[in-house]
């Protein structure tokens, strides 16, 4: 995965892309449950996670007090000593999330606790939310961070605009 040329491609259609899910959190095909499983399901036929890691790069998941006690359970620390090496409370939000970016457990583009891995990360892109539009500023966010987000709005957007009335 070329991730210069990601960003370049994420820079050149965020705009048009966010118009698009902000129209849809107005205008929402009824079939469009159906209509994102069927564009999903292709956008992991060109896309590998493994080949983009960009997520892990370039963001933090939110860790909840089971994600804490189980990973540090599995590294064989106390959750307080997991929390105090490698986590921080966010002011605004309150949330735990990583001190360094890239994640410390992004080894070769993998993660290294992928069996114990915060729910945040198992349920990313959040692609397979229900109902979809309930997620658009998830997706507008993710847009510059995930060629796998990119990739599913952009055809999700042309298939609406070509096929629906919109």
């Amino acid at each position: 995965m070329d991730l210069k040329k990601f960003r370049a491609t994420a820079a050149r259609k965020r705009k048009p892309l966010t118009a698009f899910l902000d129209k849809l959190d107005e205008i929402v095909p009824h079939d469009m449950p159906e209509l994102v499983a069927k564009v999903d399901a292709t956008v992991w036929q060109d896309i590998n996670c493994m080949e983009c890691a960009n997520c892990c790069k370039t963001m933090t998941p939110t860790f909840t007090k089971a994600d804490v006690k189980r990973i540090a359970a599995h590294l064989e620390m106390k959750p307080k000593e997991f929390m105090d090496k490698w986590l921080k409370k966010e002011e605004d939000s309150g949330d735990w999330v990583n001190t360094t970016q890239p994640c410390q457990f992004l080894v070769d583009n993998m993660c290294s606790i992928y069996e114990v891995r915060p729910a945040d990360c198992a349920e990313f892109p959040h692609h397979n939310k229900k109902p979809f539009d309930l997620y658009n500023d998830t997706f507008k966010n993710n847009l510059i961070h995930c060629p796998a987000t990119l990739t599913l709005v952009d055809r999700l957007k042309k298939i609406v605009e070509k096929e629906y009335e919109w």
